[in-house]
């Protein structure tokens, strides 16, 4: 598992290369984002790679790569409204969004670990599409839930939906890396 572990680390090392430079154009902009705004945005995220996987093609010039990219992101604004709540302004300094990140991202990391460790590291032998179709899921359920105004008689809530959206998306970009390590 220590080698999932560098590999997580890795690919979780181009998400926050990409959110730190985001930042460093746009601020913390995505603060006015309430979270079922976010919750669509990885929606849009995830339909585009299930459409990409069922279409076989895209005529737009970015990947599933970037795309998976992306979900990790937004799932830790998701998180990081859900801590905070969405505010009408950027109201949050650079250095604070790079520490609210990697609260969040330490946290996806040892859930990750944990349950690796309890399923054995199955997800190496699942197929990227039911990565895809896994976050689809969870999208529909955080949508229930936000429907709901965040109550849930026996499931999880928002963040442990968004974690596992986070997670199954680093999956998909390390599958990817083991494919093309040069890509």
């Amino acid at each position: 598992m220590s080698h999932t572990n560098q590999q997580f680390d890795d690919a979780t090392a181009i998400c926050r290369d990409i959110f730190l430079k985001k930042m460093k154009d746009y601020g913390c902009s995505w603060r006015i984002l309430r979270p079922q705004s976010v919750t669509d945005q990885i929606f849009i995220k995830a339909n585009r790679i299930r459409s990409i996987e069922t279409k076989g093609v895209s005529k737009v010039d970015e990947g599933i790569r970037s795309e998976l990219i992306a979900i990790v992101n937004y799932g830790i604004i998701g998180l990081i409204q859900l801590e905070l709540g969405f505010s009408e302004s950027d109201d949050l300094t650079f250095e604070k969004g790079v520490e609210l990140y990697t609260k969040y991202l330490d946290q996806a990391k040892k859930l990750m670990m944990d349950k690796n460790h309890d399923y054995d590291e199955a997800w190496r032998s699942m197929r990227m599409e039911s990565y895809t179709d896994l976050i689809l899921m969870k999208i529909y359920r955080t949508k229930q839930i936000e429907d709901n105004q965040g109550k849930t008689l026996i499931s999880e809530g928002i963040d442990a939906n968004y974690f596992d959206m986070i997670n199954y998306s680093i999956f998909g970009l390390i599958k990817m890396e083991e494919k093309a390590p040069n890509a």
